[in-house]
């Protein structure tokens, strides 16, 4: 990606998780994550890794370059790792030192999807399966853990910090916070609240496991049920989703925050001078 893109060596490195599928955010919660997102890229020199596709929450992403990026196109590190079989027309970018052009403008009665227009690169992920989301995950599991093993400079013993960030999400974005609290050393995850489905059970629940990490018995029951009603579980899914999420809260606590105003984009920063 250095040597073939002359993309910088990323300071930094915000991963975006949630879902994959549109969903609505409030106008508050949207201007926090964009003005925040692209400051801290903006002000870091930090790389931007999303799904690269035109909905959920890389369409996020992709406002809020649009938005709030730089108009130095040099400086829009944000990289789409994305499912070759769920994108629409992907054949338009088949060939071999070509250059191929590709529309991002969808097909309304397709089930697949584009590649969002603002991202600057992408990797586009082929094992075989079509329309299916997930084989993208191992290789952007690894592609992060080998930048993360990179210098920020020559002189400094310091690596390129991680950084995953929670927009809403589906049960699957549990399973994915739960990796990156658990890593040696942990990465820290931020949940914005407000966004929706898995951010939102986070956010509740870290709120009131502060004190001793269980819920009180009667909020425990409600919670439980809150889990299959966002997710449409029954009750032996919610409760194993459940489990997942307790240990997220058990895994480092202080490697989960919350954010929900104008600051978050300064926690951002300051990653690299904890």
């Amino acid at each position: 990606m250095l040597r073939e893109w002359q993309m910088e060596r990323p300071k930094l490195l915000l991963s975006i998780h949630g879902g994959s599928e549109n969903f609505s955010l409030s106008p508050k919660v949207k201007q926090t994550f964009s003005k925040g997102l692209i400051t801290a890229a903006l002000s870091t020199g930090a790389w931007i890794l999303s799904d690269g596709i035109n909905t959920g929450v890389s369409k996020y992403v992709g406002e809020a370059v649009k938005t709030f990026g730089s108009h130095d196109l040099r400086k829009r590190n944000t990289v789409g790792i994305t499912p070759w079989g769920v994108i629409d027309n992907n054949t338009d970018l088949i060939g071999r030192d070509a250059f191929r052009p590709y529309y991002p403008v969808g097909n309304p009665f397709s089930k697949r999807s584009c590649l969002s227009g603002f991202h600057s690169h992408f990797l586009l992920v082929d094992d075989g399966t079509q329309g299916k989301h997930g084989c993208q995950h191992g290789l952007r599991q690894k592609l992060e853990k080998q930048i993360q093993l990179q210098k920020i400079h020559p002189r400094l013993n310091q690596g390129v910090p991680v950084v995953c960030v929670v927009v809403e999400g589906g049960p699957a974005i549990v399973s994915t916070v739960l990796d990156y609290v658990s890593r040696a050393p942990p990465v820290p995850v931020f949940v914005f609240k407000g966004s929706g489905r898995a951010a939102d059970l986070l956010a509740f629940l870290h709120k009131h496991t502060s004190v001793d990490r269980q819920l009180k018995t009667d909020i425990e029951e409600d919670f439980l049920a809150r889990i299959g009603d966002v997710f449409a579980l029954d009750m032996a899914e919610a409760t194993n989703l459940y489990a997942l999420l307790l240990q997220c809260m058990e895994c480092l606590p202080a490697q989960l925050n919350i954010h929900s105003s104008m600051k978050t984009y300064s926690i951002y920063a300051s990653v690299l001078n904890p």
